[in-house]
């Protein structure tokens, strides 16, 4: 892969990790931070209505998985920056081939080819 591109690619995935960071601390201080008084709004700590308690637990629990899932995304941006460094993005960690431009500009970070990528789920869905 040409130098440019790579550089290109870097810029992307950390500008991206920037704002993925932020989106984690976000979540993390305003909605995750709070206490339960701070987030109910009550003086207790608890709602008065139990509809409220579960609404304000649901709450908590997509933030949860959406800070989950946010730095499941930063892991994967940290691991293709440094395969950038050590000079192998681009090739599948599979067969060893190059992973097609089409691929790699869809998923910035994808470690394997979309031949590697497909038996990776095909033999994921077998396990269920």
């Amino acid at each position: 892969m040409q130098q440019r591109m790579l550089e290109r690619v870097k810029k992307k995935l950390i500008k991206e990790r920037e704002k993925l960071l932020a989106d984690v601390n976000h979540i993390r201080n305003e909605e995750l931070g709070k206490s339960q008084r701070d987030a109910t709004g009550e003086l207790s700590g608890y709602a008065d209505h139990m509809a409220d308690g579960g609404t304000d637990t649901i709450e908590r629990q997509v933030s949860l998985g959406l800070m989950s899932n946010e730095e499941a995304m930063l892991i994967k941006i940290d691991r293709a920056l440094k395969r950038i460094e050590d000079k192998t993005y681009g090739v599948c960690e599979l067969c060893k081939e190059k992973i097609s431009q089409e691929r790699l500009k869809a998923v910035l970070y994808a470690t394997y080819c979309i031949e590697c990528r497909s038996q990776e789920e095909s033999k994921n869905n077998k396990k269920v």
